[in-house]
């Protein structure tokens, strides 16, 4: 089996020990996978492999990762539509031989790490983008910098609620998580977690100062998800040098609290 394999969408390397991934860039190619640019994804991060036929002609190959293993698609929550998929090959059919090889190879990496492939990781082994991130959301601009996520209101789009509250600052050792809504649905936005609880106001993220509100060209994915995902790389990374009980409070969403170490 060769060390590459190239597909119309990304190269696939694949090391010791991890698949180093180099996202295609082109018109007809995700501008998230394009943002994203490079990966290192460990088999330790992985559950499985997929093969199955695909559009006009091709066939996809895809890495299955662990629950948790990955900040981009933890903050994603199965939002992604397909293309934007950074676990998927898409090769011509004619490469199915070498496709199989290739996931059989994946197969075995996996199964050497033994039967915690089946479970959560205990914590991100896929690196989340690196700060400083940022974007412009439909009543705000949004910026992390590795250690405070800040929302700066625009007067032509926030709530007089997020007015009166001003300009607000999070640092991620304040925060137990995000939420993280699609631009491409109703009611997309970015809306943090502060681990007190206070400054949330009652409604929807339209009136919330810890959330910022998306909108059509406002927040677009490859721009806001990138950003999440490397918010809650920070969130964990703060949880895990608490004391185990403090950690506890580590979770996407206010109700989960599974990603503790």
């Amino acid at each position: 089996m060769g060390d590459v394999l190239a597909g119309s969408n990304a190269v696939w390397e694949f090391d010791a020990d991890a698949v180093l991934i180099r996202y295609e860039r082109g018109m007809r190619n995700s501008k998230l996978l394009q943002v994203l640019g490079r990966r290192r994804v460990p088999y330790a991060a992985l559950s499985g492999v997929e093969l199955a036929p695909g559009r006009r002609g091709t066939l996809v190959l895809r890495a299955v990762p662990r629950p948790g293993a990955d900040p981009l698609m933890e903050a994603a929550d199965g939002q992604l539509k397909e293309a934007a998929d950074p676990y998927r090959l898409v090769l011509p059919a004619a490469r199915e031989p070498l496709a199989e090889q290739c996931a059989e190879h994946l197969l075995t990496a996996i199964g050497a790490r033994g039967a915690d492939a089946d479970e959560p990781a205990p914590h991100h082994l896929v690196d989340a983008p690196a700060p400083p991130l940022s974007f412009k959301a439909y009543d705000g601009r949004a910026s992390f910098d590795g250690h405070t996520v800040s929302f700066r209101w625009f007067w032509t789009g926030a709530s007089t609620a997020k007015w009166r509250a001003g300009d607000q600052h999070f640092p991620v050792a304040g925060l137990t998580g995000l939420d993280w809504r699609s631009p491409e649905a109703l009611g997309g936005h970015l809306r943090l977690l502060p681990r007190d609880g206070g400054g949330r106001l009652p409604g929807g993220a339209d009136d919330d100062p810890t959330a910022v509100v998306f909108g059509l060209g406002y927040g677009p994915v490859h721009e806001s998800l990138p950003l999440a995902a490397a918010v809650l790389a920070a969130i964990q990374r703060a949880a895990r040098s608490r004391p185990a009980l403090e950690r506890e409070g580590y979770s996407r969403a206010a109700d989960v609290d599974d990603m503790s170490a």
